[in-house]
C-alpha cells in the first residue's frame, strides 16, 4: 500500500511540476519559411525540451485551406510538447495572450513595384499587427519581425503597441549573421561554431554591414582574430561583404524561391538566444531599438547591433572600437533606415 501511495505521489508531483504551455504565434503560417520553422518550435528546439507549446498559426483567408494541411502534419508528428494548434485568420484569436510572436508574413515585392509602394503596403499590415499586440497580447510578449523590410516593419509594429516595451521588439538579422559566420568558417576550413562575434550592423538589406573586425576564429584550439585567421584583407573588405549582403538574391536566383530553411534556422537561433541568453564572451546580431546606443546611430530606428542577452533582456555590446572603414558603412546603412523610417511614418500618419 505504501509503495502504491508513493507511486501516486510521484505521479501527482510530476504532473504538478510541468510548466504551463506558452502561446507562440507565427504569421504567414502557410508559407514556406513557416513550413521549415514550425516543426522545430513544436518539438522543443527553441523554447526548451520541457516547455509545452500552444502554436497559433495566422494567415490570410485564402490560405486557410493550406493551413489546414499544415495543422494535419503537425498533428501527425505526434510531438509530446505540442498541446494545441490554432489556425486562424482573425487577429483577435491570433494575438490573444501571446508569450512570443514571430511575424513572418508581409507583403512581398512584386514586379514593377516601387519601394515606397512596398513600404506603404507593409505599414498597413504592421500597424494592424502592432495594434493587435497592444490590444490582445501579454505586455511581456517578445516579438520578432521577419517579414521585409524587417527593420522598418518592426519599428511600425512597436510604435503601434505603445504599452509594450520597445525592448520587446526585434527584427531578424541572425540569418545575415549566420551567413557571415559560415563564410569565414569555410574560408578558414573550420566548423561554423569555431567562429564567434561576427557583427551585422544596420538594415536587413543590401546596405547591411557584415563586420569581422572583432570576430575570433578557433584554429587548432587557439583563438585568433578573424583577419589573422583569414589572411586575406581584400576579400574581407570586398567579396566577403558583398556575398553576405547579396546572399538572399543569390538564393532566389538559384532556387527561384527565397531562403526558407536557413531563415527558419536563424529564427530558431534568435528566439532561443532571446529566451535562454547568449554565452559568456559572445554576442549575436539582432535588429533592436537604437535608443541610447554608444555608436552614434540615430535613436529612433530598429538597427542591427551586437547584443548579449541575459534573463530574456538584450543589451547592446558597447565599447567596440570603430575604424573609418566601418564608420562609413555603419552610417550608410543608418541613412537608408532613416529614409525608410521617414517614408513609413508619413504613411502611418495618413
Amino acid at each position: 500500500m505504501l509503495t502504491l501511495l508513493s507511486a501516486m505521489y510521484i505521479v501527482v508531483r510530476a504532473a504538478s511540476s510541468e510548466a504551463d504551455p506558452i502561446r507562440v504565434l507565427v504569421t504567414g503560417a502557410a508559407g514556406q519559411i513557416a513550413y521549415s520553422l514550425l516543426y522545430s518550435i513544436a518539438k522543443g528546439d527553441v523554447f526548451g525540451k520541457d516547455q509545452p507549446i500552444i502554436l497559433v498559426l495566422l494567415d490570410i483567408p485564402p490560405m486557410l485551406p493550406v493551413l489546414d494541411g499544415v495543422v494535419m502534419e503537425l498533428q501527425d508528428c505526434a510531438l509530446p510538447l505540442l498541446r494545441e494548434v490554432i489556425p486562424t485568420d482573425k487577429v483577435e484569436v491570433g494575438f490573444k495572450d501571446l508569450d512570443a510572436a514571430i511575424l513572418v508574413g508581409s507583403m512581398p515585392r512584386k514586379e514593377g513595384m516601387e519601394r515606397k509602394d512596398l513600404l506603404k503596403a507593409n505599414v498597413a499590415i504592421f500597424k494592424t499587427q502592432g495594434a493587435a499586440l497592444e490590444k490582445y497580447a501579454k505586455k511581456t510578449v517578445r516579438v520578432l519581425v521577419v517579414g521585409n523590410p524587417a527593420n522598418t516593419n518592426c519599428l511600425i509594429a512597436s510604435k503601434s503597441a505603445p504599452s509594450i516595451p520597445k525592448e520587446n521588439f526585434s527584427c531578424l538579422t541572425r540569418l545575415d549573421h549566420n551567413r557571415a559566420r559560415s563564410q569565414v568558417a569555410m574560408r578558414c576550413g573550420v566548423p561554423a561554431d569555431a567562429v564567434k562575434n561576427v557583427i551585422i550592423w544596420g538594415n536587413h538589406s543590401s546596405t547591411q554591414y557584415p563586420d569581422v573586425h572583432h570576430a575570433m576564429v578557433n584554429v587548432h584550439g587557439k583563438e585568433v582574430e578573424a583577419y589573422s585567421a583569414v589572411k586575406d584583407d581584400s576579400w574581407l573588405k570586398g567579396d566577403f561583404i558583398s556575398t553576405v549582403q547579396l546572399r538572399g538574391a543569390a538564393v532566389i536566383k538559384a532556387r527561384k524561391l527565397s531562403s526558407a530553411m536557413s531563415a527558419a534556422k536563424a529564427i530558431c537561433d534568435h528566439m532561443r538566444d532571446w529566451w535562454f541568453g547568449t554565452l559568456d564572451g559572445e554576442f549575436m546580431s539582432m535588429g533592436v531599438y537604437a535608443g541610447g546606443n554608444s555608436y552614434g546611430i540615430p535613436e529612433d530606428l530598429i538597427y542591427s547591433f551586437p547584443v548579449h542577452i541575459k534573463n530574456k533582456s538584450w543589451n547592446i555590446h558597447d565599447g567596440l572600437p570603430v575604424n573609418d572603414f566601418s564608420r562609413a558603412k555603419m552610417d550608410a546603412t543608418a541613412a537608408e533606415l532613416v529614409e525608410e523610417r521617414d517614408t513609413a511614418l508619413s504613411f502611418l500618419s495618413q
